[in-house]
């Protein structure tokens, strides 16, 4: 993958997207722009009969929503599937969720930035060897993804704590069994805090989620119903279930 181009395929309704899209990618040395369209079957198909590493598609489709493509998708073609970035205007949480669970790797919001998106890419494929896990954007946007999913803002201190509470245990999965007397000292060490605060914050991070209700969305993420309304989870079980899924997605 290092070495051969990038085979990268474009759905997209918007024909001025599209053309931006193309237009930029067709002048990029590491990327071979395979097709485009607009009809969702037209691009099932071309995954189908091509070997593409990339799907960059809007959930507005022609012929198929993008949710039931990416639904077929994932029947058809299980572990072979590309990587697909979602680009769509639907910027709403449970569009988010049900695009993830289905098996889409990121959900850009339109306006889609096309240096970001070609960044975004090349995390996905781990083009730049020299990206540690820990400082893989692309990890780091897979959870801010699932925060945003579950209804965590962004603006509390719990979310950066939760986020490098989650790397951490990905990184070293036995640390969640010395949450006390490893996780939180590492994120406060980091973050220029104590552990007592790093704790409240992640617990406060938690219950906002719970408070908003979202927790259809969490279920959603795991394909199976984890959690209900009277069920909150501890940090630590929260961490573990996030981190082992990202393992799982192989991060």
């Amino acid at each position: 993958m290092n070495t051969a181009k990038v085979k990268i395929f474009f759905a997209d309704n918007s024909t001025e997207d599209i053309s931006k899209l193309v237009h930029h990618f067709e002048h990029l040395e590491n990327f071979q722009v395979v097709g485009k369209t607009h009809d969702a079957k037209v691009a099932m198909t071309a995954l189908l009969e091509n070997n593409i590493d990339v799907l960059v598609m809007d959930i507005v489709l022609s012929g198929m929503d993008g949710f039931e493509f990416l639904q077929n998708a994932k029947e058809k073609l299980g572990k072979s599937m590309p990587k697909i970035i979602i680009t769509s205007h639907l910027s709403h949480s449970g569009f988010v969720g049900k695009a993830l669970s289905l098996g889409a790797n990121y959900f850009m919001v339109k306006p889609v930035d096309l240096g970001a998106l070609e960044n975004r890419i090349k995390d996905t494929l781990n083009l730049e060897n020299h990206i540690k896990p820990q400082e893989n954007k692309a990890l780091d946007e897979k959870i801010s993804n699932i925060f945003l999913t579950v209804g965590i803002p962004a603006h509390i201190k719990g979310y950066q704590f939760l986020r490098e509470a989650i790397k951490l245990a990905i990184e070293t999965p036995e640390i969640v069994s010395s949450i006390t007397k490893k996780l939180y000292p590492s994120i406060a060490t980091k973050f220029a805090t104590s552990s007592s605060k790093v704790e409240r914050a992640i617990r406060h991070a938690i219950e906002v989620a719970w408070n908003r209700g979202k927790i259809e969305n969490i279920n959603s993420i795991f394909g199976i119903k984890v959690y209900n309304q009277n069920e909150k989870p501890t940090n630590g079980e929260f961490i573990a279930l996030v981190a082992d899924k990202m393992l799982m997605e192989g991060y």
